[in-house]
């Protein structure tokens, strides 16, 4: 049996809010790397809203590491921080401007949890399930690629014996059209 390789990335940071949008564009760019773009919101919004957390919560410093790892079709997004208090889910009211983080994440989310390290701080994360690599992709039409367009040719009155053409676009060296300006 062939096993299906691994996909790790890790992130080391202080959780400022000037570097959550840098750690949000590098997990974007990773997973159109390994073609993942369909997770890319979610996983952007989950990284931020832990990240967000570590900011506000966690002590005795801001320290933490994001890793993202993709194995068997699993998308998993932790954070890893000093503080070993765990996180709890609140009930925010429609008027609290917080509080939402873990509900969102497990809204977004197909399962996620916290760990503690052993007095070493925690982990959390979440799991998104990845789109399969190998899956087929329907064909997608490129206008001209395939057809003479968008033309109804059957009522082109032409004279007899002479079958009407459709124009076409050749594109060379020269760039496109440049046998109509010669």
């Amino acid at each position: 049996m062939i096993s299906e390789p691994s996909r790790h990335c890790t992130v080391e940071l202080q959780a400022l809010p000037s570097r959550i949008g840098q750690v949000r564009r590098i997990i974007s760019a990773q997973l159109r790397y390994w073609h993942l773009d369909p997770l890319i919101d979610h996983a952007a919004l989950g990284v931020t809203e832990l990240l967000t957390n570590v900011h506000r919560h966690a002590q005795p410093d801001k320290s933490c590491t994001v890793e993202i790892e993709l194995l068997l079709e699993r998308l998993t997004v932790s954070v890893h921080d000093h503080d070993p208090r765990l996180p709890t889910v609140r009930d925010a009211d429609d008027s609290s401007t917080s509080g939402r983080g873990l509900a969102l994440i497990a809204a977004v989310s197909e399962s996620w949890g916290v760990r503690p390290r052993g007095g070493a701080g925690k982990i959390v994360w979440f799991t998104l399930p990845a789109p399969s690599l190998f899956a087929v992709q329907p064909p997608h039409s490129v206008y001209g690629a395939t057809t003479d367009g968008p033309f109804d040719l059957s009522g082109i009155m032409s004279p007899e014996g002479v079958q009407p053409s459709v124009a076409r676009s050749v594109s060379g060296p020269d760039g496109p059209g440049a046998a109509d300006r010669r």
